[in-house]
């Protein structure tokens, strides 16, 4: 199955269409276009899909989507999670 996955966008370079960012989908990094998304600045949490940003989103949403997609295990390959939940659900405190 194909999905669109939340990442963190840590960096950006090129300028306008030729524009890419590195993304941390839970501590792995892989490079992007983000000719779809002008408005995205590093910091924002994107939607990425065969190898473009679709979207941008706001972590809720984000967290929300790695906890649908690791429901239906669809998370095996990018663990770990970036959004960690202890044992009742619930979202773990971040240092």
């Amino acid at each position: 199955m194909c999905l669109a996955i939340p990442g963190k966008l840590i960096s950006i370079s090129g300028e306008e269409m030729e524009r890419t960012g590195r993304v941390s989908f839970g501590g792995i990094i892989k490079e992007v276009s983000l000719a779809l998304v002008p408005e995205a600045v590093e910091g924002d949490y994107v939607i990425v899909h065969v190898g473009a940003a679709l979207s941008v989103v706001d972590e809720a949403e984000a967290e929300e989507t790695f906890r649908y997609l690791e429901e239906m295990g669809e998370l095996e390959s990018l663990s770990p999670n970036p959004f960690p939940r202890d044992e009742d659900g619930e979202a773990e405190e971040r240092a």
